[in-house]
């Protein structure tokens, strides 16, 4: 276990943003994560739990107690099982899934991030979320002071949530266990229409997974969603707003907004949630608001390549971003009603 005074934490992040711990702590077996836990809550020290730094937007000012990095390691695959290290860099482990012939996660290729904060965020893109292969989530429950395990179905996973998110917290992850499906090198059944349309299929069709995954790193790279330490675009945190989700009531009230800005012939992107919920699209919002691709004159800048992305530019500061996501978020409210929520985890500082 390595262990570094006033360390910078701004290289651990995508964003490349944020000031100094007190410390920081490099953990790369279970027990040196629950070692660390133990010490900071038992001396009652701030802690700050990083993975692959890819959800994090911290302060200028750094962080004010301990920082523990996971950096575990272990990708354990039996037939269709799959159990990996919170510490295991996503996307590789996505690449050997598929590479096993393997289908359920091919279409999150190319997320940046730890496997270990998949559960907590729901993680998903392209018609995916990692709840729909989770079996089971190996946390260190900080309340009992004991590592547990939770079931799928005890995670109230929704979208780009979780029981691990909503309270932040009381687990920390140190395993997460999937189970895939063996179809035969074939993809599982494709959701988005992006997805189909940039194959030449039709959604629900399954193609080569290796062929799913190929696609779904092209599109993202096309939007600067794929790490280029070279591509400023890429300095970011992906998505920076989730996708609205808004009851019959508030949906009708947003068309009616829509129709007066933008005329009675336009029809903003709509998907089913459930429970007759309808989920809109953050980057139409935004571009249809006026921050198009390229917004900005500052040090933070909206992606030239994706509306939903917030980038820093090289020499940005933390408040730089937060100046740019607040008025982006409340020109989208002035303009449609809509209130965006941020989807990285701020610390420090908030919206």
């Amino acid at each position: 276990m390595q262990e570094r005074h006033d360390a910078p934490l701004a290289p651990l992040t995508t964003f490349r943003l944020g000031g100094p711990a007190t410390r920081l702590i490099t953990a790369v077996t279970d027990a040196e994560v629950i070692d660390a836990v133990r010490e900071a809550d038992e001396s009652g020290t701030p802690l700050l739990i990083i993975g692959g730094g890819s959800n994090l937007v911290i302060s200028d000012k750094g962080f004010d107690g301990t920082a523990l990095r996971i950096a575990t390691t272990g990708f354990d695959l039996q037939g269709t099982r799959l159990e990996l290290a919170a510490g295991e860099n996503w996307s590789d482990a996505v690449a050997r899934t598929v590479e096993a012939g393997l289908a359920g996660i091919e279409c999150m290729a190319g997320i940046p991030g730890s496997a270990g904060a998949t559960p907590i965020q729901n993680v998903g893109a392209y018609g995916q979320d990692v709840s729909a292969t989770i079996t089971e989530v190996v946390a260190y429950d900080r309340r009992s002071g004991e590592t547990v395990v939770i079931p799928n179905a005890d995670c109230a996973f929704s979208y780009r949530h979780s029981r691990f998110k909503e309270d932040p917290t009381r687990y920390v992850v140190l395993r997460v266990r999937f189970e895939l499906e063996d179809a035969g090198g074939l993809s599982a059944p494709l959701k988005y229409p992006e997805t189909a349309r940039a194959l030449g299929v039709e959604a629900g069709d399954r193609v080569p997974a290796a062929r799913a995954r190929e696609t779904v790193l092209k599109l993202r790279a096309g939007k600067g969603m794929v790490l280029d330490p070279e591509d400023h675009d890429t300095w970011s945190a992906g998505s920076f707003f989730t996708n609205p989700v808004l009851t019959a009531a508030e949906h009708a009230a947003f068309l009616t907004r829509v129709a007066e800005r933008l005329g009675p012939d336009v029809a903003p992107p709509a998907f089913p949630a459930g429970d007759g919920m309808v989920k809109t699209s953050a980057a139409w919002l935004i571009d249809r608001a006026g921050f198009t691709k390229g917004y900005g004159a500052g040090r933070a800048r909206i992606s030239t390549k994706h509306t939903l992305a917030l980038t820093n530019r090289g020499e940005a500061s933390t408040e730089d971003l937060l100046a740019l996501a607040r008025e982006v978020r409340d020109g989208v409210h002035a303009a449609f009603g809509v209130t965006l929520v941020n989807e990285p985890v701020t610390v420090g500082v908030s919206l």
